[in-house]
């Protein structure tokens, strides 16, 4: 059985209730994702909170707004928010993003969203809802984010690189436009298997683009994979 919590430097996370527990892509896009400017900060499909306390961390004045629509990952996640030194400014509502009507629009959004394209989905029912697109269409998301985003907002999202080029096409439809995108590779030889996307309503003429290699040849993580994650892993 796996570990039913996971310790960072400031803060944990229990993810035994979750329907999705704590994972490297969270991770990376906590860490990556445009917070700094940001006063109030949502996190959409918050799962054990993970995303909320990351931001939370990386901007000490932002108030944090997890949203989920599983009841039991709510709760924990709003116990984890409790049991961490941010708690006075996150915030945890079982909400669907689709009817979710905040009094003020966020500056940041973040969204490790559910996805998953093979045919056969995992045998766990909260598990399969948690990754199956049919759950949350990526065009119902893109509608919804493009509504609850404040003028100068921005979108932080990671998805697989197979579905790259539609996403940012609904995107585009939404007048959300590419700011910043980085190719998550796990080894050098291997072709990306995600990606991380910042998106702005303004548009960005010369974006920036990078790529994230995670491990060496030798199998040990990359300089830039610890000194992105350097504030979290302990």
């Amino acid at each position: 059985m796996s570990n039913p919590y996971f310790r960072f430097k400031k803060f944990t996370v229990w993810h035994d209730r979750c329907a999705m527990p704590v994972g490297t892509d969270g991770v990376l896009l906590g860490a990556w994702a445009e917070l700094h400017c940001a006063s109030r900060i949502l996190d959409v499909g918050t799962g054990s909170g993970l995303l909320a306390l990351m931001a939370a961390q990386r901007n000490n004045s932002a108030k944090v707004t997890g949203i989920d629509v599983d009841a039991t990952s709510v709760s924990q996640a709003a116990q984890n928010v409790a049991s961490s030194p941010f708690s006075n400014r996150v915030e945890i509502l079982l909400e669907d993003v689709r009817r979710f009507k905040p009094h003020e629009p966020f500056d940041s959004i973040l969204c490790n969203p559910p996805f998953y394209t093979e045919a056969v989905l995992p045998a766990d029912e909260g598990r399969s809802v948690a990754r199956n697109t049919a759950s949350l269409h990526f065009s119902e998301l893109v509608e919804s984010v493009a509504a609850l985003l404040s003028d100068r907002g921005v979108f932080n999202v990671i998805i697989p690189t197979q579905a790259e080029s539609d996403f940012i096409s609904l995107c585009l439809m939404a007048r959300l436009y590419v700011q910043r995108l980085c190719h998550v590779k796990t080894v050098q030889r291997k072709e990306a298997k995600r990606v991380m996307v910042t998106f702005s309503k303004s548009v960005c003429k010369c974006f920036s683009s990078d790529v994230l290699l995670l491990m060496d040849n030798e199998g040990c993580r990359t300089q830039q994979y610890i000194d992105l994650t350097s504030d979290f892993y302990l």
